[in-house]
């Protein structure tokens, strides 16, 4: 028999928080879903017209349901206390201090949570976790939840990942390849995860909905995302040996994208992945397969890491090498920041490490992206280079060097190179003759998204490299 509910509430207004909660308000106008945060800041955005995220679609769900049967707030423990399912979605960042730094997953807010919710709650609960977590987490939340509750309480634990991309989390909500909901094998435990369906059947086809044991659940999204992300390195490990041989990566990967055995989604070179989910999971991964002995399991999902990495690193250093072996005193404009389009996510994007790189040797950074503020692009660097131990004064200088643009046309005055780390659908819109113009001749574009007009920016007159292709000079 699967629970009634009338209220469930998430804790986390984040990128997958307030997304998921937002189209179950939608489609679920019975239950009462309140979204919560310590941070006031983040709520009172979720209270405005200028909401804390950006994905297309978002806007207009919560403009239909908020304040009806979608609610924001800060009140953490009052939602617990009125909630009988509550999701857990919290930052899980990986540790850069301690046993397992660099590679393990932080989970200090998510046991935090968990203490929060075992002292609040008076009634029974189901605890959906949300947040991408490692392995046998649900075994940490379940003795949090025996050892710091009223007694006669019982929580169950679910793992409920998302499999949203950013950019089309709207749509992968509405039209969810499958939802994965794992839960104990016990007759409560199914219960709990026949309660949680409900919910998605609401708007999800039955077949759509997979359920599993907690621990398949929780491992299957780190391995989801390990997969995808070693298909993008895949992919850009060729992008280097075709620009070598004079082979184009756009023609090899449509080829083999055309078996039906390997498909042609993530066959898309770029300058490397990232977003807070691809490194952070794949470390994870690799931290687990350590901890189990698996050392050559350990080593090959590692390479994953070390390609996107050199991808990084050999864009940088193309941009370098053809500015005449320095970019001391040049300028460099910066096209996009965001990691991929349709987001205001800068987490991991590609665009903070080939800054530092080209900061690093002496070039201005000029940038122009279209949904990232300013404080946001500089707390992007200032991270890295705290994480890495540079010293206050040297952060100043770098930042001195990095200028932040409202407009496209601006950024490129005077500059030596274009430099497009965001596939940004506006970019290809753009006066290129315009910008050719504007700019130090020659006038160098790098297509890190390799998704320009080869042919318009050569007519132009443009020394042109897009991954994966022979430069035009």
């Amino acid at each position: 028999m699967v629970n009634t509910i009338k209220q469930i509430c998430c804790i986390g207004a984040g990128y997958v928080g307030g997304p998921t909660m937002s189209v179950i308000a939608l489609k679920c106008p019975h239950l009462k879903v309140t979204v919560v945060d310590i941070n006031k800041e983040r709520i009172e955005a979720w209270n405005s017209d200028c909401l804390p995220i950006y994905e297309p679609g978002l806007d207009e769900i919560v403009k239909k349901v908020r304040n009806k049967n979608l609610f924001f707030s800060t009140d953490i423990d009052s939602a617990i206390y009125n909630s009988e399912v509550i999701f857990i979605s919290v930052n899980t960042p990986t540790k850069t201090e301690g046993i397992g730094a660099g590679m393990a997953a932080d989970l200090k807010y998510v046991e935090l949570c968990a203490r929060t919710i075992a002292s609040v709650s008076k009634t029974n609960k189901i605890v959906v976790e949300k947040s991408t977590l490692p392995v046998k987490t649900a075994q940490t939340l379940k003795n949090i939840f025996d050892n710091n509750s009223l007694k006669g309480i019982s929580f169950e634990v679910i793992s409920n990942p998302e499999f949203l991309a950013e950019g089309t989390a709207v749509e992968d909500l509405l039209n969810s390849d499958r939802v994965l909901i794992g839960g104990e094998e016990t007759e409560s435990g199914n219960k709990a995860i026949q309660t949680v369906a409900s919910i998605y059947r609401n708007w999800i086809p039955e077949e759509r909905i997979v359920t599993t044991n907690l621990w398949s659940a929780e491992l299957s999204k780190l391995v989801a995302n390990a997969f995808l992300a070693q298909r993008i390195s895949s992919i850009n490990s060729i992008s280097s040996l075709c620009e070598v041989t004079g082979a184009n990566i756009n023609e090899v990967a449509n080829t083999i994208g055309m078996d039906n055995r390997i498909g042609n989604k993530f066959l898309k070179s770029s300058v490397g992945f990232g977003g807070s989910c691809f490194q952070k999971d794949i470390f994870n991964l690799v931290y687990i397969c350590n901890h189990y002995n698996l050392k050559e399991v350990a080593e090959y999902w590692l390479q994953v890491i070390k390609i996107n990495d050199y991808q990084k690193n050999r864009f940088a250093e193309n941009i370098i090498k053809s500015l005449y072996n320095t970019v001391s005193g040049k300028k460099i404009s910066f096209f996009g920041w965001a990691f991929k389009k349709d987001t205001n996510d800068s987490r991991e994007t590609a665009a903070i490490y080939v800054c530092d790189k080209l900061l690093k040797d002496g070039a201005e950074i000029n940038i122009y992206e279209p949904k990232i503020k300013k404080d946001q692009i500089h707390n992007d660097l200032t991270f890295l280079w705290n994480l890495r131990g540079e010293k206050s004064n040297k952060i100043k200088s770098w930042l001195k060097n990095v200028v932040i643009h409202d407009n496209c046309y601006s950024s490129v005055v005077n500059s030596h190179a274009v430099a497009v780390l965001t596939d940004w659908d506006e970019f290809l819109d753009y006066d290129w003759n315009k910008i050719y113009n504007s700019m130090q001749k020659p006038s160098f574009v790098f297509d890190g998204r390799n998704f320009l007009n080869k042919k318009e920016l050569n007519k132009i007159g443009f020394k042109l490299y897009s991954i994966g292709s022979l430069k035009t000079f």
